[in-house]
This record gives C-alpha cells, sequence and structure tokens, in this order.
C-alpha cells in the first residue's frame, strides 16, 4: 500500500478537526496522577470498563500518598472488573511508591522517566504526556495503529513504526490532536470488523478497498448464490487378501 501524500494527510486531519474540535481523552480523571493510573488500568481493557471501576477508588485515593497506603489488596479490590486486575494492582501501588520515592509526589513531565514507572510503557507516557502537559506526542494504540495502516496514512509493521510516520507525516498544527482524533475514528468510524465506510468523512482519501456499502445499498444488492461444489466420487477400496502362510484365527 502506497504511504499517503502529504497534502492528502493534512486535508484527512483537517476534516477530523473539524467534526471534534476540541478532542478529549475518554477516561475520567482528577488530576495528572488519577490519569497516569487510569491510564495504566486501560492497558488490554476498554475506557468504559476502566470509567465504571475508578471512581470509588479514586475518591479515596488520588494522590500517590493515599494509593501507596491503600495497598495491593484494597487497590484490587476497587478494580476487580478490569482485566489482569491483580499486576495492575501491584503496579499501581509500585508506581505510587517510586513517584514518592523519586519524584517528590508528582508525575514527571518526561517520557523517559515516566516508562520508568512499573507498568507504565512507551504508549502509556505518551498518553499521559499528551494529556496532561500538552505535548504532541501519539499514542499508538490498537485503534490508531488500524486507521493509519487501512487509510496509508502511516503504515508500519509494529507500533513504533506507525508512531514515527505518523510524526513525520502529520502537520504540526494538527499533532496534539491527532491521538485523540485517530483513537475516536477508529473506535466508532473506521472499525475492525466492519468499518463503517458510508458515513467515513474521510472515506475519499482513504486506500482502503473495497468500501463497506451503507445498510440500505447493501440491501438493495442482489444476493450472491451459493454455486454447490461438485461430489466428487470416491475410489472403492481394494479388497483385503490375507497374507500368504497367514494362518485364520481360530475360536478357542
Amino acid at each position: 500500500m502506497a504511504n499517503m501524500t502529504r497534502a492528502r494527510a493534512a486535508e484527512l486531519f483537517r476534516r477530523l478537526a473539524a467534526d471534534a474540535p476540541h478532542p478529549e481523552t475518554e477516561l475520567h480523571y482528577k488530576n495528572d496522577f488519577t490519569l497516569l493510573v487510569a491510564v495504566v488500568l486501560s492497558a488490554q481493557a476498554t475506557d468504559a470498563g476502566v470509567n465504571k471501576a475508578t471512581p470509588a477508588l479514586f475518591k479515596i485515593a488520588d494522590t500517590p500518598e493515599k494509593m501507596a497506603a491503600l495497598g495491593v489488596e484494597k487497590v484490587g479490590a476497587h478494580i476487580k472488573t478490569i482485566g489482569l486486575w491483580r499486576a495492575k494492582a501491584k503496579n499501581v501501588v509500585a508506581l505510587s511508591e517510586k513517584l514518592i520515592a523519586e519524584h517528590g509526589g508528582e508525575v514527571p513531565a518526561d517520557r523517559d522517566a515516566l516508562e520508568q514507572l512499573p507498568g507504565v510503557g512507551r504508549k502509556t507516557a505518551n498518553v499521559v504526556c499528551n494529556v496532561a502537559f500538552g505535548q504532541p506526542t501519539i499514542a499508538v494504540d490498537t485503534h490508531i495503529f488500524r486507521v493509519s495502516n487501512r487509510t496509508g496514512l502511516a503504515p508500519g509493521k509494529t507500533p513504533r513504526a506507525v508512531e514515527d510516520g505518523l510524526e513525520k507525516i502529520t502537520p504540526a498544527e494538527f499533532l496534539h490532536g491527532a491521538h485523540h482524533w485517530l483513537i475516536m475514528h477508529g473506535r466508532y468510524v473506521c472499525k475492525a470488523r466492519k468499518p463503517e465506510c458510508w458515513r467515513c468523512a474521510i472515506a475519499d482519501l482513504c486506500a482502503f478497498r473495497p468500501k463497506t456499502p451503507s445498510p440500505d445499498e447493501a440491501a438493495k444488492r442482489p444476493a450472491k448464490k451459493k454455486t454447490k461444489k461438485p461430489l466428487r466420487k470416491l475410489a472403492s477400496k481394494p479388497g483385503l487378501r490375507a497374507s500368504p502362510g497367514r494362518k485364520k484365527a481360530t475360536k478357542k
């Protein structure tokens, strides 16, 4: 698949920005620390699922000190509905302790420093840098990876390759919002199993083929006839003959 031109990429982001001028994360949080925790919990989980579990937790533990004091067992009790909750509870308490010990209880605005925290990888660090500190970072999740490859915007075999491609082709004025626009587009329009091309604002710029028709158009199309494959005639097996000299078994 050929890479998208810079001009088409600029038009793509212009249209996505027109639909959502002020994009925001769908994760619920109270401050930089609870944002960090929410993003850590969202790994291999949905934002909606995280948002159901965190209100009660953040009500009693919205700082590293309070979270560390709560302990792994009590943190785990609040997030049992989230996948991999045991490991995540340990990471949340451990990162809280590390923030206290090494950063004065503050969330660092540096990607490398964030990646040193338990449970924090490059994607999580990029989200925090973008949302909490306004940095033009792009966190490549499954939605952004799919949209970037499917459209031809920034094809790549790994999340890092896609991230690097997006940073190169995204116009500077759209870099800060690119992460949010692409996630929303992948989550609600350019879906994994069946992209809704008929209502896509960037369908004419997208390299994906064939385009998914609207439900009304699909209903008008004649149904494909199922062709029956001719049955194969099985060759008859040759009769089995007893080997010469073999004695027949006798009943006792």
